[in-house]
């Protein structure tokens, strides 16, 4: 493939995911990648039709959110969004596979994960020391690992591999507004796209979302990613 645009974490927000659907390099991409955490959120429907109407241009990864969808746990309104999903789309994302492989052109063979290859809700951050870093990503058949979970993005070698964090577009820990995901082909690129974050947060506010007050706050005045990052390691 020419093109692959990775998308993570989108949480349920529909507006920032619109806004990097509608990016030339994404609506002309060869494909689409969700690595996982895509409908756990106040906008789960909307979200998953989105992505679902890409038709054979989307793969979808699972990611630890998800899974607690469809397992229907209370914490963090998994439930809510599983009610609201209903058991048609909830059996799908049950399907969706820890891991995507693809090829793509300059790039090589490239792995998508949510989290790590073994795992959807290891914690690798950019600040992981790098024995640990590296063999969180041991034995994997890859050139590129592209993963998400923690979203924040980075890029750092493990041993031979090259890890690249996509970011999160509907929920970043940036310590800056926008919608944040990857361009894979023939190099790779981080990327961010604007939108309209005050309107975003005010639409995700009106869904009465368990978790929608907190997504809007934090698209509105984002973390600090270095703040972030030490919480995540003291969490590992």
């Amino acid at each position: 493939m020419n093109r692959v645009a990775v998308v993570s974490d989108v949480h349920g927000n529909l507006p920032a995911l619109e806004a990097v659907l509608a990016e030339p390099d994404v609506a002309s991409a060869d494909l689409v990648v969700s690595a996982g955490d895509a409908v756990a959120g106040p906008m789960p429907v909307e979200c998953f039709d989105a992505l679902a109407a890409l038709g054979e241009r989307i793969r979808f990864v699972r990611g630890n959110a998800d899974r607690e969808v469809v397992a229907r746990n209370p914490e963090h309104g998994c439930d809510w969004a599983a009610d609201r999903l209903g058991e048609g789309r909830l059996a799908q994302i049950a399907e969706w596979p820890l891991t995507v492989p693809v090829e793509i052109d300059g790039v090589g063979r490239v792995l998508v994960c949510h989290a790590v290859p073994s795992d959807d809700n290891e914690i690798v951050t950019r600040i992981t020391p790098d024995a640990e870093f590296t063999e969180a990503f041991a034995g994997v058949d890859a050139d590129v690992v592209v993963c998400g979970h923690t979203h924040i993005q980075f890029d750092r070698p493990a041993g031979p591999v090259r890890v690249v964090n996509a970011g999160s577009v509907g929920s970043p820990y940036e310590g800056t507004r926008g919608a944040f995901w990857l361009l894979l082909g023939p190099g790779v690129e981080h990327r961010r796209t604007d939108y309209d974050v005050e309107a975003a947060a005010a639409t995700l506010r009106e869904t009465e979302g368990p978790t929608a007050d907190q997504v809007a706050g934090w698209l509105v005045d984002p973390p600090d990613p270095d703040e972030i990052s030490a919480f995540f390691e003291r969490a590992r």
